[in-house]
């Protein structure tokens, strides 16, 4: 939240776009996705197949419904590729012009209930995906940080996941991932 507001503006003077947070989590996730391939794997024909890229659907709302176009080849993209890829979607799916390709062939799911107030829930994988994070309101909240209550704004995350593939420790170090980019990009720079 620091990063977006210290250079919301900049961003938009060189981009034409604002930037949302939903290109921090798209690139986050993308990000744990190559540290945990498994988790952008899927089970064909009793097999396991492992992708060497990161194609992310992005749930988007329109007047008739939600639509899940796919962004292609998210780990080569920066923020701004994300923000524009995402805009030119939903803008697509506005005018009801997203074709079938534009649909077919994500690896992994973004979902954000957050923007319709949503504070907790378990979205539901879109096969043949191995997984799909669910995004959530960011609430004020008080926390205990070195022994002191503070008030801090607060988003809970949900992982659901193909069982057969991915156990409990590989999900939770997912999300440990996705946390600790959003928090702090800079771990993008690090590789941490």
């Amino acid at each position: 939240m620091e990063m977006r507001q210290t250079y919301k503006d900049a961003f938009f003077k060189k981009h034409g776009l604002k930037l949302g947070f939903m290109s921090a989590f798209v690139k986050a996730a993308a990000y744990a996705l190559e540290s945990l391939p498994v988790v952008n794997a899927v089970i064909e024909d009793n097999q396991i197949v492992y992708r060497d890229y990161v194609d992310i659907s992005v749930a988007v709302s329109t007047p008739k419904g939600l639509v899940v176009p796919v962004l292609r080849n998210v780990e080569s993209m920066n923020f701004a590729d994300i923000e524009k890829a995402i805009n030119a979607l939903g803008e697509k799916a506005r005018n009801n012009d997203l074709a079938i390709e534009d649909m077919d062939g994500g690896t992994f799911t973004i979902s954000n209930g957050g923007v319709f107030g949503s504070l907790m829930g378990t979205p539901i994988i879109n096969p043949p995906q191995s997984a799909i994070l669910g995004m959530h309101a960011i609430n004020e909240r008080p926390v205990a940080i070195n022994g002191k209550i503070e008030i801090r704004p607060m988003m809970y995350v949900a992982l659901t996941y193909d069982h057969r593939l991915i156990d409990g420790r590989e999900a939770v170090t997912f999300l440990r991932k996705v946390k600790s980019v959003v928090e702090d990009p800079r771990v993008l720079m690090l590789d941490l």
